[in-house]
């Protein structure tokens, strides 16, 4: 380990300080984007899922299986060059855009699940009670369910979060800027391996523990509050 340091040259690190920088700005925004995406459109999918109804859970069912059964490489290539054959208007998406998209697409379904079981382990009483004060059925979801439900869920939310983030360096491939880009430009620019990827880990490593300390918070303030009731 003391000879990995003394080898390791901090002056070049240094010298692409910016280049790290916007990469770790970048994977952090688009990461942010695809969670609230992904929480949004999980809400619906968990729903659909839920629903006794062959012509809603069927669908969801069916886009959940197929995101886990098949690569998110190969998922980002398929909106890539996807869009751009079957849409007018994806021949107008920039690779950010793409990218978003993509992982979004990928996200979701787990985000759905984690949300479904997050309202399962609501009581049943909670649904009666919001019944008895003549609640209707959305708004009994809107103000009784889902707020008990994703506080629930919130540290697994924030799990799958963490690899959402670690998910965004497959974005590289179609020309993102994310941060695995900027481990990619610094190599390819210096030729020093070691330097470029152990940067790189390091930062991905910087955000989990970030992302770590959140979860460890919102697991005692949420286990606070439900103490208080």
């Amino acid at each position: 380990m003391s000879f990995a340091l003394d080898s390791f040259n901090f002056g070049i690190v240094y010298k692409y300080r910016d280049v790290f920088l916007n990469g770790v700005l970048t994977t952090l925004e688009i990461a942010s984007v695809c969670l609230v995406l992904s929480v949004f459109f999980g809400i619906f999918v968990a729903l659909m899922r839920m629903s006794k109804s062959a012509f809603l859970w069927r669908p969801a069912a069916a886009y959940i299986q197929f995101i886990r059964a098949t690569p998110l490489l190969m998922q980002i290539y398929l909106v890539y060059y996807g869009l751009p054959a079957l849409f007018a208007f994806g021949k107008n998406i920039n690779e950010l855009q793409t990218g978003l998209i993509a992982l979004t697409i990928h996200t979701t379904p787990y985000m759905a699940e984690i949300i479904r079981a997050g309202i399962e382990s609501i009581p049943r009483g909670q649904f009666e009670g919001a019944m008895s004060v003549g609640m209707s059925p959305f708004q009994r979801m809107l103000h009784v369910v889902l707020p008990q439900a994703l506080a629930n869920v919130t540290p697994p939310l924030i799990g799958q979060a963490a690899i959402l983030i670690k998910d965004t360096s497959l974005l590289s491939i179609i020309a993102v800027t994310e941060l695995m880009s900027a481990g990619l430009y610094m190599f390819s620019d210096s030729v020093v391996a070691t330097e470029s990827y152990l940067t790189t880990a390091a930062c991905y490593l910087f955000i989990y523990v970030l992302l770590l300390l959140l979860s460890h918070l919102v697991r005692r303030k949420c286990g606070a509050n439900w103490q208080t009731r």
